[in-house]
């Protein structure tokens, strides 16, 4: 048996473990396995790992650790965060700091995000608190280091999160940009899917003599998942969900929304319709969260409506039925999602629900799988069959991000919005998320608009 083969085993502080049995977590995955006793050895780090192999843990509860450990080594500032971890895109900034937010919730460790596309005032109101993590795109935190709104000067530990997509979307000259507002005495980590020449280059030039982890691709999609996807529109979606559900007699389903309002509204509309179903995202309380998932287990509850985050943790052995209600902003997301059924030699099924907003996403999804995902109509359903509502469907949109659940969060710091204590993080707001900021050009590069509008 693996010495590592247990949270407690990997020797991480006792706040972290209570944070992480609270998320239903009890063994590591590989990936967590061999990176978290390396960060912890203070080492840099080169792994390759993909969306959905829980490698974002497996940054965020060592650094997380260290930071506990020297709770004085340069005293906290204003603004002045002693970790930062850069991201390709908004919605991957802002995954990371509700993963930060909840391991970190029995601490004292304070974070913040910050991307493109929104109003940049609340984030410099956020950044006059003191703050240990920052989490950004790379794009806004040039900004904000060109207004001095933020010190660079003290982080300690850097991590680069998907560092193949950030080279992909052509974030390279960024990248060296915040490179050279770190200081040169620190540890770092790169994540990456692949070790190509070019990450190679680039672990280079910010590594210094790595350790290198990587697991195997998980982001193949179980041939025995049966994937298909119906075309509808998105003011049909809640009622044509429900007719499934109904219809198919199904007993035991997960419903994945992007947004927790999303996942509230779906999970009443369902129950009203007599259906037994209840919603779990960020902003229920543990207690509640858990009440969910055991009578989802117990098959008490037929339908759990989730967002991304808060599934993760859900282990059901042979859960036959995946509904996306939305498709995901990411690709292996998608992966992930339905990769929940089909499990342990049981076969299974993923519907998608997609309006013409998604048919961006599916193509994304279809080019990541290298096949395309069979269209189907559902028997018995016809848009006639919508009963008119008061109010007016909002098509899907990014995430609106909100601070992790509040109990135990003793003095946690803000999601980025001004400071407000347990307040919500700065990121999407609904119908926000193709808004871009001013478009500014420099010699450098595309325009600051057009470069927020592709980072976040």
């Amino acid at each position: 048996m693996s010495d590592t083969n247990t949270f407690a085993a990997l020797g991480l502080a006792e706040p972290l473990l209570q944070a992480v049995t609270e998320t239903g977590y009890t063994h590591p995955t590989p990936i967590q396995a061999q990176a978290i006793p390396q960060v912890l050895k203070g080492s840099d780090l080169l792994a390759a790992a993909q969306t959905g192999t829980g490698k974002t843990a497996g940054f965020t509860l060592p650094l997380l650790h260290l930071l506990l450990q020297s709770p004085m080594q340069g005293k906290r500032q204003p603004g002045k965060p002693r970790c930062l971890i850069l991201t390709p895109t908004r919605e991957l900034a802002a995954q990371v700091e509700e993963s930060v937010q909840t391991y970190s919730k029995h601490t004292n460790i304070r974070s913040m995000v910050m991307f493109g596309g929104v109003n940049i005032n609340p984030q410099i109101t956020a950044l006059r608190k003191p703050l240990d993590i920052l989490v950004a795109t790379p794009g806004r935190l040039l900004d904000h280091a060109q207004q001095k709104t933020v010190d660079l000067s003290g982080v300690e530990i850097l991590v680069l999160d998907e560092a193949d997509r950030m080279l992909d979307m052509g974030f390279i000259r960024d990248i060296r940009k915040v490179l050279a507002l770190l200081p040169k005495q620190r540890q770092n980590l790169l994540f990456s899917a692949t070790f190509s020449d070019e990450i190679r280059d680039l672990a280079r030039g910010v590594l210094n003599n790595p350790t290198e982890v990587s697991v195997a691709r998980r982001n193949t999609a179980s041939e025995l998942v049966d994937q298909k996807v119906v075309i509808t529109e998105q003011s049909h979606k809640r009622d044509l969900v429900s007719h499934i559900i109904r219809e198919s007699g199904w007993h035991q389903v997960l419903v994945f929304t992007r947004t927790k309002h999303g996942a509230n509204r779906l999970a009443e509309k369902l129950t009203k319709d007599g259906l037994s179903a209840a919603a779990i995202h960020g902003n229920k309380s543990q207690s509640a969260r858990t009440r969910a998932l055991t009578g989802f287990k117990s098959g008490e509850v037929a339908v759990l409506v989730a967002t991304d985050i808060a599934a993760r943790g859900l282990d059901i052995d042979q859960l036959p039925q995946v509904v996306n209600f939305d498709l995901p902003n990411v690709p292996e997301d998608y992966v992930h999602r339905i990769g929940r059924t089909g499990r342990a030699g049981s076969a299974g099924s993923a519907l998608s629900l997609v309006d013409k907003t998604e048919v961006k996403l599916l193509t994304a999804i279809e080019r990541l799988l290298n096949r395309k995902i069979d269209r189907t109509e559902i028997e018995g359903w016809s848009a006639d069959m919508v009963k008119p509502s008061t109010t007016p469907e909002r098509p899907a949109s990014p995430p609106r991000r909100h601070s992790a659940p509040r109990s135990g969060s003793g003095g946690r710091g803000n999601g980025g919005n001004g400071g407000q204590p347990g307040g919500r993080s700065s990121g999407p707001r609904q119908g926000q998320g193709q808004r871009r900021s001013d478009g500014r050009r420099n010699a450098s590069g595309p325009s600051r608009g057009h470069r927020d509008s592709l980072n976040g």
